[in-house]
């Protein structure tokens, strides 16, 4: 399994931008698609996940209302959608699949593939 993420780049507060994970080979026990973040000095967190074949998404609070996490399933894609980015948002984001569950990823299980990460930087 292979995830490429891309979508990231230099903006200011209050753009948007939209992250793509593309998701190649086979793909065992794969339940559900993430992102994930790690801003400069911190730990990675979690962003927001979706349950395979879409429906059930779950986000970590701060990002709520400003972020969407989407798929399609015919293109092994998945997609982050982030509307009025802030500072505080800058941050290498990954994304992640397979091991778990959507809501086992919003509470900490570890997911079983991860992409490379694609830097979001927003300036102020």
């Amino acid at each position: 399994v292979q995830l490429q993420a891309s979508g990231g780049g230099l903006v200011q507060a209050g753009d948007s931008l939209r992250l793509a994970c593309a998701a190649s080979g086979v793909m065992p026990r794969v339940y559900a698609m993430g992102w994930f973040r790690q801003a400069p000095g911190k730990e990675r967190e979690f962003v927001a996940s979706i349950n395979w074949g879409g429906g059930v998404t779950y986000y970590q609070d701060s990002v709520k209302g400003r972020f969407t996490i989407s798929g399609d399933n015919t293109k092994n894609t998945w997609y982050l959608e982030i509307n009025s980015l802030k500072p505080e948002d800058t941050a290498v984001y990954y994304c992640a699949a397979g091991g778990t569950t959507a809501e086992g990823m919003r509470f900490g299980r570890t997911p079983a593939y991860w992409g490379r990460g694609t830097q979001v930087t927003v300036s102020s």
